[in-house]
């Protein structure tokens, strides 16, 4: 009786509002247009080195699979948190999603020089 109660509460809306389901997985993330939009932005800005699209999908790609190697390792709460803050602007970037991950826990960072659709990409 008391595990039929217990499984009821845990899948009714109205169990603890508070607790929020977690993905185990790295979001997915649309970075295509946000890699043709940052290369737009690149060039309407006419940097003197611009971003392609091609190289930002490689550094979006290569930070997509560096956190697949380490999402499990960071709390449910940085995980959380920074994938909504990667995506906050209605589009996204694996690396900012990385790099929120890495300042989170310091001591797990490991150095990484991607630039990708990061929001940040022309501060270097």
């Amino acid at each position: 009786m008391n595990v039929v109660f217990l499984s009821i509460v845990l899948v009714s809306p109205f169990a603890n509002p508070l607790v929020i389901p977690v993905e185990d997985r790295v979001p997915i993330i649309d970075v295509e247009e946000t890699c043709k939009a940052a290369a737009a932005t690149d060039k309407a800005m006419d940097l003197d080195l611009p971003q392609s699209v091609e190289n930002c999908m490689r550094d979006e790609n290569a930070a997509r699979e560096q956190l697949a190697t380490i999402w499990s390792t960071y709390s449910a709460s940085n995980r959380d948190s920074c994938a909504q803050e990667a995506t906050d602007v209605g589009t996204g970037s694996y690396v900012d999603l990385l790099t929120c991950l890495q300042m989170s826990d310091p001591a797990k960072w490991s150095p990484t020089v991607l630039r990708g659709a990061s929001k940040n990409r022309n501060k270097n």
